[in-house]
């Protein structure tokens, strides 16, 4: 039931849903129109009314309270308030600017019908004219807000590969007009699109690379008026602060006003009563830093408020439902594709653990599942096929041997392990020993043959290094466990960076992905920066998750080597004091990996780096999910195994596109074209795979194309000359055209 849908907990209702609903009930009644309702239902219908009523009682027709006042309903409001002396307070009400009613076309012609302004009409000659095929709920549109608002989308669901220069051109336009606008001349109304444009530029621009100071949307902090009307609405503008919450994500050393803007915005989301709560949940428990690509894509493209671009004085501004439908279609089977690759993958990697015994070693952890999931998930999908199963390789193989040197191994055994890869020589070992230095050698083998092949570079040496200096810190630590050492926390830092083996898998496959990669930062102590806070990062991630257990076995980490070091000091303080250091790190990492001449490493390694950091985020966030049997078994199901759980929207949602017209299509999906998406090359090695996964199908027999027209907007019918229901957006219908060559073949069916 669609009045049940909106009911809180607290058997309220939203207030555009209560004006909206009981104002149509009442032009339906004017209208002679009956309907026939359960007795459950009249009595929701009634709550309805009465709470309209509290409403009325509460609210003037124009205050400073609200998000959207009264008079912007004017078109259902009861005749009664704007009949008798309200006339003077429409017309001073109207857009200094436009002419318009708080920007709502409805009503703006409602004003018009009551007071015959001059300036009313010009404004609806003006969105008629502006937006032929219809006019939008809202007009006029903010066009950058809603090109982002787009991007957004499209790279929420996992299509924003497919669109990469569409995306481009979308922020270059918006990068070429970055400039403050004077927002002390802008009505309130206006200030709230301005913040969720500025935080949404900021943070996709920011992703790319370009320079872009907080200052570009932070100006609220300053602007009290702005403030203000956030927090009396922060229901209705929960989808602004979120998006300032999302843009704070990106913090670089010393950005004060980020800080700032972080926690107004999360005490606002975590007083928010939302109908989005779900992911404002999400947003506030997970850390953007500590979320899987591959995962986020899934949420999103389940999530029916994936497709908002805005809020109106009806709910939601979405994407028109014909389009969203094409989109969430195509982004399931984009998302079931890859679920088949990886589970591919999955099996693949399986029989290599077993070939060479690591499954069956007899101590410590079995994570061949866990560590091609973190890889696989974390990466773009591209560089996930290219080196994720190699990375997953090396991650099974850091877990085994830690577990060697952390447990089961003796003094003289990890010392004769450690020789012989230092000297790359495991004839004279056997047992554990051997069995990890076989599989290490084969890892390194292929690492650097593929290297080989694409890029004519040999480099044995420097992975052999990098593992030598990886056992070496492993052996080191062993001895201080074995003997009761206490080292400093200079020393402590120094061996357990490297024994967190982040950089040993980073290093290892950033070389197979860039040709130019330059090779003296392969060598241990010439490191570049990026990687040494690679390094540190994950090292005190783990420490606080895994101080107690350490505390019980006698051990040492760096939470307990502070407390120890600093008299006075409890356990909370020094979890504190380590937490400070984390995040320290954390905005230098993000900094050099985002913008460019702080690192040598060319982009794609970067993204490597980017990506281990956030598996580790995501084993270490709040507890340590690594070494649980059950902790991850979820999000691993839904990452290979499970279908994807599309909700299909509700007719009876507003569902208007945001456009102005047919000029204003801002993506080829959007356009009189077809597609690309999901196109394939028929050399490509996972050319049939991916056409089968797609088009639900084997064969490879031309088809015809959808291509899509531009969008009609109609009225639904009138009753008695007056048309009383909102504008319904439809499109027109499809024409068949001709498939691409068939060197392409989009799946769009």
């Amino acid at each position: 039931m669609i009045i049940e849908k909106y009911n809180n907990e607290e058997g309220s209702y939203p207030r555009w849903f209560i004006i909206k609903f009981t104002g149509i009930l009442e032009h339906a009644q004017q209208l002679d129109l009956h309907f026939v309702f359960s007795s459950r239902c009249i009595q929701m219908i009634k709550e309805v009314f009465y709470q309209r009523q509290e409403i009325l009682k509460r609210e003037k027709l124009l205050d400073d309270c609200n998000h959207i006042p009264l008079l912007a309903y004017l078109e259902v409001l009861p005749s009664m308030l704007y009949v008798e002396n309200h006339e003077d307070m429409i017309v001073k009400s109207l857009d200094n600017i436009d002419g318009s009613l708080f920007q709502s076309p409805s009503a703006t012609a409602s004003a018009f019908m009551i007071t015959r302004n001059a300036k009313c009409l010009a404004y609806l000659r003006n969105a008629v004219q502006r937006c032929p095929n219809g006019v939008p709920q809202k007009y006029p549109l903010n066009e950058e807000l809603i090109k982002l608002s787009m991007v957004n989308v499209i790279e929420n669901i996992g299509l924003g590969e497919f669109f990469g220069s569409d995306i481009e051109h979308v922020l270059q336009q918006v990068y070429r007009s970055y400039e403050e606008e004077n927002i002390e001349r802008m009505p309130i109304s206006y200030l709230a699109d301005k913040l969720h444009k500025d935080s949404l530029a900021f943070r996709m621009l920011r992703m790319r690379g370009h320079t872009v100071s907080p200052r570009s949307f932070c100006w609220f902090l300053n602007d009290q008026e702005t403030r203000n009307h956030l927090e009396r609405n922060t229901d209705s503008l929960f989808l602004v602060i979120l998006s300032v919450n999302r843009a704070t994500d990106l913090m670089f050393p010393g950005e004060q006003e980020l800080e700032e803007a972080r926690e107004y915005t999360r005490n606002l989301l975590e007083q928010s009563r939302s109908i989005d709560e779900r992911m404002i949940k999400h947003e506030l428990s997970t850390p953007w830093i500590a979320r899987l690509r591959h995962l986020d894509h899934r949420m999103w493209i389940e999530d029916k408020n994936s497709n908002v671009l805005s809020v109106g004085k009806a709910s939601f501004l979405r994407l028109h439902n014909r389009y969203i439908n094409k989109l969430t279609y195509l982004a399931t089977r984009n998302f079931l594709f890859r679920q088949a690759m990886y589970r591919r993958e999955l099996e693949e990697l399986t029989i290599w653990v077993k070939k060479w015994g690591l499954n069956d070693i007899g101590f410590g952890r079995e994570k061949t599942t866990y560590c091609y999931f973190a890889t696989a998930t974390s990466l773009p999908f591209e560089s996930a096929i290219k080196v994720g199963k190699l990375t997953a390789k090396t991650a099974i193989l850091i877990t085994v041997a830690d577990d060697l040197f952390d447990e089961e191994g003796s003094l003289d055994d990890l010392e004769a392990l450690t020789k012989a890869v230092i000297r790359w020589d495991g004839d004279e070992l056997e047992g554990y020993g051997k069995i990890i230095f076989r599989a290490l050698d084969e890892i390194v083998r292929e690492t650097t043959e593929a290297c080989r092949k694409q890029h004519g570079t040999d480099i044995t040496v420097q992975l052999r290094n990098i593992w030598g200096e990886t056992f070496e810190a492993w052996l080191r630590e062993a001895v201080w466990s074995k003997k009761g050492h206490i080292p400093s926390m200079e020393e402590y830092l120094h061996s357990g960076m490297i024994s967190i083996a982040a950089h040993t898998m980073a290093l290892s496959v950033s070389c197979l992905m860039e040709p130019c990669f330059p090779q003296q930062k392969l060598n241990p102590g010439k490191y570049d920066t990026l990687t040494i806070s690679l390094m540190i990062i994950p090292r005190l991630l783990n420490d606080l998750q895994s101080y107690q257990r350490e505390q019980e076995q006698g051990k040492i980490n760096s939470v307990l080597l502070h407390m120890r070091n600093t008299s006075g000091l409890d356990i909370e303080n020094s979890i504190a004091h380590i937490e400070k250091i984390i995040d320290s790190n954390r905005k230098e990492f993000l900094e050099h990996v985002l913008m460019d001449g702080l690192s040598d490493l060319p982009k794609p390694c970067k993204e490597i780096h980017m990506s281990c950091c956030k598996v580790f985020e995501m084993f270490f966030n709040k507890k340590n999910r690594y070494d649980s049997d059950t902790e991850m078994l979820q999000d691993i199901k839904k990452a290979f195994y499970d279908p994807v759980n599309v909700n299909e929207l509700s007719e009876i949602e507003p569902k208007p596109l945001m456009v102005h017209g047919d000029d204003f299509m801002m993506l080829p999906l959007l356009m009189n074209l077809s597609p690309k998406i999901l196109e394939f090359k028929r050399k490509d090695k996972y050319g049939a795979v991916k056409t089968s996964m797609c088009l639900g199908r084997t064969s490879h027999a031309h088809k015809r194309g959808i291509a899509l027209q531009p969008l009609k907007i109609v009225a639904s019918q009138s009753i008695r000359g007056i048309a009383f229901q909102p504008l319904k957006i439809v499109a027109s219908q499809s024409i068949v055209v001709p498939m691409m060559p068939t060197k392409f073949a989009p799946c769009f069916y």
